[in-house]
């Protein structure tokens, strides 16, 4: 499910002859996910009925990224697979059942054995690829496609106004500023037009800081008061990041440099001296190792507070948990700045502690714990994993908090400190719609972001009580940002849908009522949405639950059978895969007459907390028979065809598509596997795939039920034909790539697919 470092990237796999993801193959949305699992090896089957893996994808951040791609029979001739070396020594003890390891080798990522053997896949793939004949005309229609201007939601601090900006082609977003008046941004005092505010400049420019745009943004915050820019950059799609610190008025970067991050936000204290942050400690083999292509698991995460100008040795170590390893920590400085919160989580399942320190109280600061050896003194509000809970406002001591404790779609809940045994209700669970965000507004209002049939919908409701005030008009799709503070009037929200590029909304509350405007509407040239059609269906899976699927067609086409179908799913850890624009969708249904779809299976958040559940652990076998039976649907509607029909899925998403061309390879003409956690015995053991154990430990706790049935019955296998994998360096998990990197495998993944599938190009 997320970012791991040394993955090769891409493995196409076509079965019987043998995300949905954003146009850049991320396959989260944004925001989503602090915490992220490694999957390590993956198992392909040949012809040969001898079974291979492919270069170990635990998580060394820097190096590859492995996709699987399979069925070669549309290539007219067999390959010629490097051989691969078998220790039969390695066998491991499961329950009483031994299970073989006989590339157990391939785990070591600087072994000269297994980079000659990534060499020699890569060249394997390579060979393949250049005889896909799409494969230069999708990147050329791809890179045409993406050259259009791009904007997130800006947010405001202070006088100032951030926002991210790609003119186009640039390998990665760039970080802007804008001067803003310290009145409305629609009108002066006396109800004119106000002058304009200066023009916007460029404050970071990830693209400065490499050559080939591999170093990207991974993290950032704004002070306060709006004079430093706190940031975190990764090199390589690495997930270890170096926090660095800007001064904003001259944007001078700090000598301040904080190394061994991962998986950190960077929180501000109010005064601007400093910052909380988490890290790891520094491996014993210090300077030696080269982080992001190291494997070592993650462990004794600590939270710590920096003050600027100082050297990392010397920042204050706040909190640390040596009795529990696994726990990791973060810190977020309520609005006031009066509290910094201190989160607790021991897997991404979405249940967490939280402990209070009142840093206003500190008789000399959080300065006066320098010669201290000290922890913060943190209070415990929540110190169960009973329940997920996040704070959207405090008014002194009395805190509102989202939670899911007893609300599977959750709900808002009041608690004053002063008497934390008493919880009171604000706003009740919804019965069918998931309230996905709350976010304080206006004082004493907030925007409630509910999930409803996998459409968003917003709400302006009271903050005291709960009442619906007024709802917000926004069309049909995704929210993927609200950018807004509790002092805010003016705020602005990012939209997406499957054929709206982008629509950033203003909503002024100025007047009392919710004043909505288009701020910005992101433009493709040449996109024309009226030629496409999306239905979402509700497809019954094999126990009945009713699966929506959304289906995305030039319109007017015949049901026929005769389309190529793209199907992409995820279903884990509570992410809801939402509608999102996609540059390679829309060129795979211009240019190869591809229909894409989503299925929003179980193991997901579309539908709360029960709905992840019931795709997780013991019930991940779910996952797999809504997938296929979205499939059938698709065959079944006249969609399709089991040899025009693709599945794709990545991260965990990887995992379902291997299960699925096992267990129905007849319903498949092609297979898309990209960063897939395969090795369901062993992910856990490598940097931070111990944080996926409650949605997959059903699975390496039980090994006959997935992998120790496949790897010891080659010869009865139904996978019959040939897989490549397709390994990229300089990838990581898929974060922080730079444009390049995605065209060039989106046109490999997608030519692959056409020439497996027989799509024919249409100009």
């Amino acid at each position: 499910m997320f970012s791991f470092s040394r993955h090769a990237r891409t493995i196409i796999i076509p079965p019987t002859t043998l995300s949905v993801i954003n146009s850049s193959f991320s396959f989260l949305p944004i925001s989503y996910y602090y915490y992220k699992i490694v999957f390590r090896r993956t198992y392909y089957y040949f012809n040969n009925s001898k079974p291979f893996k492919s270069s170990p994808s635990p998580s060394p951040s820097r190096f590859l990224s492995i996709s699987t791609m399979g069925s070669l029979g549309a290539l007219e001739e067999s390959l010629d697979y490097p051989f691969v070396r078998r220790d039969e020594t390695v066998i491991d003890n499961y329950h009483g059942v031994q299970v073989p390891d006989p590339y157990r080798w391939l785990e070591d990522p600087d072994s000269v054995e297994v980079k000659d053997f990534v060499q020699k896949q890569v060249e394997l793939t390579e060979s393949v690829l250049k005889r896909c004949d799409t494969r230069e005309k999708l990147r050329e229609k791809l890179t045409k496609l993406y050259d259009y201007p791009r904007y997130d939601a800006p947010f405001r601090q202070a006088d100032k106004l951030f926002y991210f900006h790609n003119t186009g082609l640039q390998p990665q977003k760039v970080l802007y500023m804008q001067q803003q008046h310290s009145y409305s941004l629609s009108l002066d005092l006396d109800g004119e037009e106000p002058p304009p505010p200066p023009p916007p400049e460029v404050l970071l420019d990830p693209n400065g800081l490499s050559e080939d745009g591999t170093v990207s943004l991974n993290t950032f915050a704004v002070s306060e008061d709006a004079k430093y820019l706190g940031y975190g950059i990764s090199s390589s799609g690495s997930d270890w990041v170096t926090i660095k610190v800007m001064r904003i008025e001259d944007k001078r970067v700090e000598p301040d440099t904080l190394s061994w991050v991962k998986f950190s936000a960077i929180n501000w204290t109010h005064d601007g001296k400093g910052f909380f942050y988490s890290r790891y400690p520094a491996p014993k083999e210090g300077g030696e190792l080269d982080a992001g292509t190291e494997t070592n698991v993650n462990l004794y995460n600590q939270l710590y507070y920096h003050f600027l100008g100082t050297d990392q040795s010397e920042d204050i170590l706040c909190w640390k948990d040596p009795e529990n390893p696994k726990y990791s920590f973060g810190a977020s400085v309520t609005e006031d700045g009066k509290y910094v919160l201190l989160y607790t989580h021991e897997t991404c399942d979405p249940s967490n502690k939280v402990y209070y320190c009142d840093i206003s109280s500190l008789p000399n600061g959080i300065e006066g714990y320098r010669e201290k050896e000290e922890l913060l003194p943190f209070v415990k509000l929540i110190d169960r994993f009973d329940g997920g809970y996040h704070a959207i406002a405090n008014d002194d001591t009395v805190f509102t908090f989202l939670t899911n404790k007893d609300a599977p779609k959750y709900k808002l809940v009041r608690v004053d400190l002063k008497e934390p045994s008493t919880w009171t209700e604000v706003l009740p669970e919804s019965e069918k719609d998931v309230l996905e965000s709350a976010v304080a507004v206006n004082g004493s209002q907030f925007i409630a972001s509910y999930l409803s049939d996998v459409k968003h919908v917003l709400q302006l409701r009271d903050l005291k009580t709960g009442a619906l005030l007024h709802p917000l008009p926004i069309d049909i799709g995704s929210v993927y940002d609200i950018c807004a503070r509790r002092e805010d009037k003016m705020f602005f929200i990012g939209f997406t849908s499957f054929l709206t590029p982008g629509i950033i909304y203003q909503c002024n509350l100025e007047s009392g009522v919710p004043e909505m405007k288009n701020f910005r509407e992101i433009v493709v040239p040449g996109f024309d949405r009226t030629e496409f059609q999306i239905n979402q269906v509700f497809v019954p899976s094999k126990d009945g639950i009713k699966i929506p699927m959304f289906i995305v067609a030039r319109k007017d086409i015949l049901l026929d059978g005769s389309h190529p179908c793209l199907l992409y799913g995820y279903g884990g850890f509570n992410i809801s895969i939402t509608p999102s624009f996609s540059v390679s969708r829309i060129v795979l249904a211009r240019h190869l007459g591809t229909i894409f779809c989503t299925a929003n299976i179980r193991g997901g958040g579309e539908y709360g907390e029960e709905w992840h559940k019931d795709g997780a652990l013991g019930k991940k076998q779910n996952c797999f028979d809504d997938f296929i039976s979205a499939a059938e649907y698709l065959v079944s509607a006249g969609y399709t065809e089991p040899k025009k029909l693709c599945i794709e899925g990545g991260s965990n998403g990887g995992l379902l598509i291997g299960a699925c061309i096992n267990q129905r390879p007849d319903l498949f003409g092609c297979a898309l596997a990209h960063v897939g956690v395969m090795d369901m015995l062993r992910f856990h053991k490598f940097t931070i795939g111990k944080s996926g154990l409650l949605d997959l430990m059903k699975l390496w706790c039980e090994p006959r039920t997935m992998q120790y049935v496949l790897c010891t019955s080659v010869e009865k296998s139904p996978q019959t034909n040939p897989i490549i994998a397709r390994i990229d360096c300089k990838a990581g998990h898929g974060g922080g790539r730079p444009l390049q990197k995605v065209i060039d495998e989106c046109a490999d993944a997608f030519s692959f697919m056409a020439k497996m599938l027989g799509a024919s190009w249409i100009e």
